[in-house]
């Protein structure tokens, strides 16, 4: 059995880092979780292809990734959000960080893929992954996919819940009072455009995230498969092995005001292992499975991915 299938997934949300605060996300339908406190009012949404995970009975997919926009995505989060307060847009970032270092169980070839990832996908990636407390960052306004400028005040929100079958995707662009929005900083139409325009600070220093304002985003590729726990960069590199490199984190998405150090929503992709692997080996946590079955040491993490052989 490939080392990955003994694990599933556990996705959950929460207006901090306290997990145990955290709402299980209803992954692939169109339920969202809210959020509320105060520093913002927040719907997130979270999409996996090939899902394999909690809550049980979950659906293996969504209709989001058949549509025009999203074929060959594998995963997709999603989220609204309205400001309590105005918020700089050099300071509203979102990205990844951990608790615990992660220098000693990245993959070796981790500098080359960043660097990839960097140049080609997102150039307003900012970071630190050999630090005692790892983060990646991107700007909001440089690094998200999707930006949607809505109304002050934000309109009812569309639940999706007349719409069954479907999928509520957001897209670039304004809505209400939110076009004058991008007319007043000349954000430019298309999403490309608009990244590489705010990759200038000055611009991103000018931009304000408006108090009582709502802001529509989504965060999505097609490099993380969740079914396997892989990165899939492409580019020539073979498919790198989350699991044979992990050392029991969670993957935790985070939304944060750098100007407070303020977490204002996480968002945490929890590997479990499933009751069979957790009978076979005697073990209850993931911590303790990463322990018994994957080592401690770089060494027998490197094994784990050897065989796992993934394509």
């Amino acid at each position: 059995m490939p080392h990955y299938e003994q694990y599933i997934l556990k996705v959950t949300a929460g207006a901090t880092y306290d997990a145990s605060k955290h709402e299980d996300v209803l992954v692939n339908t169109e339920k969202p979780i809210h959020i509320s406190s105060e520093h913002l009012d927040a719907r997130i949404q979270v999409r996996i292809k090939d899902y394999r995970g909690l809550p049980e009975g979950s659906p293996s997919s969504s209709p989001y990734f058949s549509t025009p926009q999203h074929p060959y995505d594998r995963y997709s989060i999603s989220f609204a959000f309205t400001p309590e307060r105005s918020i700089s847009g050099k300071d509203l970032v979102f990205g990844n960080d951990f608790d615990h270092p992660i220098r000693d169980r990245l993959p070796p070839l981790f500098d080359k893929a960043f660097g990839i990832v960097k140049w080609w996908i997102d150039p307003g990636l900012d970071g630190d992954v050999y630090g005692d407390e790892p983060y990646l960052y991107g700007a909001l306004l440089s690094s998200i996919n999707v930006l949607r400028i809505g109304n002050k005040p934000p309109q009812a929100p569309d639940t999706g819940e007349e719409k069954a079958g479907e999928a509520v995707v957001y897209e670039e662009g304004a809505e209400g009072d939110g076009v004058e929005v991008r007319e007043k900083y000349a954000v430019p139409a298309a999403t490309g455009q608009r990244q590489k325009h705010f990759l200038n600070e000055a611009k991103r220093t000018d931009f304000t995230f408006e108090e009582g304002r709502e802001y529509k985003c989504d965060f999505f590729n097609p490099y993380v498969d969740f079914n396997e726990f892989a990165l899939k960069i492409g580019y020539g590199l073979p498919a790198i092995s989350i699991i044979g490199h992990w050392d029991g984190q969670p993957l935790r998405y985070v939304l944060k005001d750098r100007s407070t150090n303020t977490e204002l929503f996480v968002v945490i992709f929890q590997l479990l292992p499933t009751d069979e692997a957790k009978k076979e080996n005697g073990v209850e946590s993931a911590e303790d499975m990463v322990k018994k079955v994957h080592g401690g040491d770089k060494t027998e993490a490197k094994a784990a991915e050897n065989d796992e052989e993934l394509d």
